[in-house]
């Protein structure tokens, strides 16, 4: 019997990057809905898994299998399901197949006990979440084709799971990714060669492979090809709430073992207008309804209208699982010589002594390019709002916090006189962000100006910024003198009045991507209200849809390549095996 100790797992990363979630390759599987009236948690992981054969000599190499559990919970704030859970795996259907093992890291309280395995964890997450990760080797005196079955299911109180299942293989293909040589310092309008070329290095021939295309939204891919699907271009919508955009490309043939291929007509990688910080991630799968599916993860994808992209042999079966994932991908960092005007937008208000007002505060992305840390997941910039004199503040954005001037200490409580807010991780071209901030008159003050102020997440000057004179903005109350109406950055600010309360704090973001973390923007006001924004109708492009924010945390685990069959998704923390 081998037990496996527990451990808290975070969101996993390849190559740190932090990106949207690509639920890519080998294929998610899971089992068919339950119906019942419990809450249904779903088990998954990848629906195939290859070993490699048992050498002659020396040690196995093991593959790795991930479990996932998904909660569907539809309240994004919502703790979960926090009772304990036991899953199990029953190893019987591999049987002188493979041999499960511990991984170096497994994940919940877990013992492997002939043929069966065991899980004991403390709650579920809601969204996607790793179970337990194993190691599968191929048991000594199996044959190249042996195939086989791990049953998965789950148990606890009060809660529903449908059962999961792999089917493990001796033996398949395994495509290797080239990285290519791209220049990486560019300028907008720059375009160079992407000559995608991988090799299989695995024991059987491919059946058709797939190529993933993942670009962020400063990049463009020109071609548009016959057996190729377009998502998500740049100034289409709906971009997903990292701004990306995917092709995936299909072609057919037999792809032998020991052969290397490459694109057998142009395809190049472009840096557009929008461009400054980007990434080009570059993957190929065996093809396959499940693999094409998984890829496509239910969102929309246009068919290419020009020549087919093909794939020729430059050196000279069945279908099975990728042997290693893990190198089934490469990514490239674009740096492009650019700019993005970030202005703060301030406004005014008026009331009486005893009146609370709505003072929405705020700034802007004037461009052209989009500002993304998206392999970090760190906010890409620090809002502040100094609060006018003669108000207390009495309800904030959710996201703000309060700051001393002596240590600019960061606090949650209400009532201070100034509080930073920090961004998201991604803030489009032509996004815009309104905070509302709920003040009470104390005291009436002609003139009181509070100080609206965009820059960077360090509190330090935007280095993308070419225009700093406008970062900074004036919110004046009751105003009454000559040049009142002046706000500084932007003029096209919020007009509070008594009793506006038409964003309450922590409504909804305006601008996509552009937001403070989840529900902290304020959107335009409801007909009816008091409180405006004029900037949100005003903003280039119009009035932005709200796609939603990025929570750094999410971000840590966007385009995670992990080697489940070569599902890349993003999971949520995993909680202890004790909480």
């Amino acid at each position: 019997m081998t037990r496996i100790s527990p451990r808290t797992v975070l969101r996993r990363t390849a190559g740190h990057l932090a990106a949207a979630g690509l639920l890519a390759a080998g294929s998610l599987a899971v089992g068919a809905p339950a119906h019942a009236a419990d809450p249904v948690l779903t088990l998954g992981g990848p629906a195939e898994t290859a070993v490699h054969p048992y050498p002659a000599t020396g040690s196995p190499e093991a593959s790795a299998l991930e479990i996932t559990v998904h909660n569907p919970d539809p309240d994004p704030d919502g703790a979960g399901y926090e009772g304990e859970v036991t899953y199990t795996l029953d190893l019987a259907g591999i049987e002188g197949v493979a041999v499960l093992t511990p991984a170096e890291d497994t994940g919940s309280d877990c013992e492997i006990d002939g043929p069966r395995a065991v899980c004991h964890d403390h709650g579920v997450y809601t969204g996607l979440s790793a179970v337990a990760d194993f190691g599968l080797v191929a048991a000594e005196g199996s044959e190249e084709g042996a195939t086989g079955t791990v049953e998965v299911t789950g148990s606890a109180d009060g809660v529903t799971f449908t059962p999961f299942s792999t089917r493990v293989t001796v033996g398949g293909p395994d495509l290797v990714m080239k990285r290519l040589p791209f220049e990486q310092n560019l300028r907008p309008g720059d375009a160079q060669p992407a000559p995608i070329t991988f090799r299989n290095q695995g024991t059987r021939a491919a059946d058709g492979v797939l190529l993933t295309l993942r670009y962020s939204r400063g990049l463009e891919i020109p071609e548009r090809y016959a057996n190729c699907v377009y998502n998500g271009e740049a100034g289409e919508a709906p971009f997903d709430a990292f701004a990306w955009s995917t092709a995936l490309c299909s072609v057919e043939g037999s792809f032998e073992p020991g052969a290397t291929y490459t694109l057998g007509v142009p395809l190049s990688v472009k840096a557009g207008e929008h461009a400054y910080y980007d990434t080009f991630v570059y993957r190929v799968a065996e093809d396959g309804p499940a693999q094409r599916s998984a890829q496509r993860a239910g969102a929309a994808f246009r068919e290419g209208t020009g020549p087919e992209l093909t794939l020729t042999k430059a050196t000279a079966s069945a279908r099975g699982a990728d042997l290693d994932p893990w190198d089934n991908q490469q990514e490239a960092d674009f740096r492009t010589e650019n700019t993005a005007d970030f202005v703060a937008v301030g406004g005014t208000g008026e009331g009486a002594v005893g009146d609370t007002v709505t003072a929405r505060v705020g700034y802007r992305n004037d461009g052209p390019a989009w500002i993304g840390d998206i392999r970090s997941g760190e906010p890409v910039a620090t809002f502040e709002f100094a609060v006018p004199e003669g108000t207390e503040v009495t309800g904030k954005p959710p996201s703000c916090q309060a700051v001393t001037p002596e240590d600019r200490r960061r606090e949650g409580r209400l009532g201070a006189a100034r509080y930073l807010c920090s961004s998201s991780m991604t803030v489009r071209d032509g996004a815009e962000t309104i905070l509302p901030f709920e003040l009470k008159i104390t005291d009436v003050v002609p003139d009181a100006a509070g100080t609206v102020l965009i820059r960077g997440p360090w509190e330090e000057e935007l280095p993308f910024d070419p225009e700093p004179a406008n970062n900074t903005a004036r919110w004046v109350l009751n105003g009454d003198m000559p040049g009142s109406g002046d706000t500084g950055g932007t003029t096209e600010g919020s007009t509070g009045t008594a009793g506006s309360a038409g964003g309450a704090p922590g409504g909804p973001t305006d601008g996509a991507s552009g937001g403070f973390g989840p529900g902290t923007a304020g959107a335009p006001s409801a007909p009816g209200s008091t409180g405006t924004s004029g900037s949100a109708a005003s903003a280039p492009g119009g009035s932005l849809a709200s796609t939603g924010t990025v929570a750094p945390a999410a971000a840590g685990a966007a385009v995670a390549a992990l080697a489940a069959g070569g599902v890349l998704y993003v999971t949520t923390r995993r909680r202890s095996a004790h909480g």
